[in-house]
């Protein structure tokens, strides 16, 4: 029974409540978290030089410049982050984006560089990050009242211990030994021992390959789903039906098949009447085995194999259907997919964003979704795995959320981090991060929403033992350089070195100091390699605010 103080409380708790709060229902949250893709490779970001096929590298030239009409519309009505940072590769930056911190909380330096730490059974390993910063992104979703999905690439281990609900996994997670147990396709590189020596072959062609051990993820893809309502066992390979098996084959498109689990995943919510998370990290930007090509020479084989064709026109998509025969790497695609390229990798994002788009709308979601694009690191070949400038880190972020009134609109000139999406997701979902618990992100709410002019003085990114930071004056890379950056060049990088301070402006100075103070609390990876003394520390629950 509620006490009439009690009920009077109630009563003036929702009474000063903003009416816009109780009318409106949670909003949705979608990342689209891309795989090696430089801010420079999208439009909407002016370089005047991006990546060309076959193997990489710059060019300007008009016809391997990608075209993303729906992302430009997207930041334009949203906004676009002009300096938005990552971390240089890939597990760093997505350790970064599941916890909201850096490598001295979550220990993961580089991909071959992850702090160790003792396991139950009592043996040393690598730390993984549900260890080091328990409080995932998945779990502020859980916290929040979100059923949440993870589709795509992971490049964790024990995916099912993150706190996702359901999943839908390319090759990017799985051991070897899971995926050479898939028996849906050949498309593997894997490790043989011939002659008594140990050789990677391509197991559709039964060639020798200069390579890396690797599972298709883009053609006739590896696909594994977690927790899906229809499979018999928590982890299932896909197809899994009779009818999913007669469709499979080489026409098959795994960034297709991700996404029509993500759009199941929706569908079911909605009807369910609970708010979503969904986090997509394609492989789209990531370079891997072309496997319709038997050209094996590295100089000159295709180093982004193509994508479905896809055209627009009359504002909107049409999507040629792929046609693909042939077998052990002779293969005719009767002109039915794009040119190899990063570019046409972009190009397939904006087609799938465009499908999320329309999606959303039928759903009558499209005006309470926050949607979120950005990337892990720079571009393989330009700036992938690169602590110089800020080649490494300079990636696209794009923020559309109708449903946020936001005060900004278009390109802002600030700094942000990946590690700031975390807190942005938190805050929208109404979750309360424990003070006890540290985290580097800092929301971008108060930025997009109110007349606030600065989000961050500086930005911070790591690589392996290397730090990077820049304010709005100056960047100090991770090779030791300093550069003035008060105005963007052309190219986005080629920014002047400073060798005399007596040469720049009290600003440069005075942040040059504070830059300077600020990167000893990060730099501890010769001294805080891995598991503190004592243990990770236990943490709080979180809590919702709602």
């Amino acid at each position: 029974m509620i006490h009439t103080r009690s009920l009077l409380l109630l009563l003036v708790v929702f009474t000063l409540m903003p009416t816009s709060l109780l009318a409106k229902k949670k909003p949705n949250v979608i990342i689209f978290f891309a795989d090696d893709i430089s801010a420079r490779e999208l439009p909407i970001y002016g370089s005047s030089v991006w990546s060309k096929p076959p193997q990489g590298g710059n060019t300007s030239d008009p016809q391997y410049r990608a075209s993303t009409p729906v992302l430009d519309k997207m930041a334009t009505q949203g906004v676009v982050i002009k300096d938005a940072w990552s971390a240089t590769i890939c597990m760093p930056a997505r350790a970064m984006m599941m916890s909201g911190r850096y490598a001295h909380l979550h220990k993961w330096w580089h991909n071959k560089d992850k702090g160790k730490y003792t396991n139950e059974s009592g043996k040393k390993e690598s730390v993984p990050v549900y260890i080091s910063s328990p409080h995932t992104i998945a779990h502020v979703a859980k916290a929040g009242g979100y059923a949440s999905i993870w589709a795509g690439k992971t490049q964790m281990g024990g995916v099912n211990q993150f706190g996702f609900d359901e999943g839908v996994f390319t090759p990017g997670g799985q051991t070897q030994r899971e995926c050479l147990k898939n028996k849906y396709t050949d498309f593997k590189i894997v490790q043989k021992k011939v002659n008594g020596k140990r050789v990677l072959i391509n197991e559709d062609t039964g060639d020798e390959v200069n390579y890396y051990q690797q599972f298709g993820w883009y053609w006739k893809p590896h696909v594994q789903l977690m927790n899906h309502p229809d499979s018999k066992t928590k982890f299932e390979w896909w197809p899994n039906t009779p009818k999913s098996q007669k469709e499979y084959g080489l026409h098959t498109y795994g960034p297709d098949v991700e996404l029509d689990f993500v759009f199941d995943f929706m569908d079911r919510k909605h009807k369910q009447e609970e708010p979503f998370f969904v986090y997509h990290t394609t492989h789209l930007g990531h370079d891997g085995w072309d496997f319709f090509s038997r050209d094996i020479n590295k100089e000159t084989r295709n180093k982004w194999p193509a994508t479905p064709k896809v055209k627009w026109e009359n504002n909107k998509y049409t999507r040629t259907h792929p046609k693909i025969t042939g077998d052990n790497g002779d293969y005719n695609t009767h002109g039915t997919i794009s040119e190899p390229g990063i570019h046409s990798h972009i190009n397939y994002i904006d087609y799938q964003v465009w499908l999320y788009m329309q999606k959303l709308e039928e759903m009558g979601e499209d005006n309470n979704t926050v949607f979120i694009f950005c990337a892990d690191n720079g571009t393989s070949g330009y700036g992938k795995n690169s602590p110089a400038v800020q080649k490494g880190v300079h990636v696209p972020m794009i923020i559309y959320a109708p449903c946020l009134d936001m005060t900004k609109e278009g390109m802002q000139d600030i700094v942000a981090n990946t590690a700031d999406i975390y807190s942005t997701v938190a805050e929208v979902m109404g979750v309360q991060i424990p003070d006890s618990y540290e985290v580097n992100g800092v929301s971008l709410i108060p930025y997009l929403t109110t007349n606030k002019k600065e989000h961050r003085q500086w930005v911070y990114s790591y690589h392996q033992d290397k730090q990077l930071i820049r304010g709005k004056y100056v960047l100090i890379d991770g090779v030791g350089r300093t550069y003035d950056v008060t105005a963007q060049p052309d190219d986005l990088i080629s920014y002047p070195q400073i060798t005399d301070w007596s040469k720049v402006s009290e600003n440069h100075m005075n942040e040059n100091k504070k830059l300077q103070k600020i990167l000893p609390r990060f730099n501890v990876h010769d001294t805080e390699h891995g598991e503190p003394k004592g243990g990770f520390k236990d943490v709080k629950p979180l809590s919702s605010n709602n």
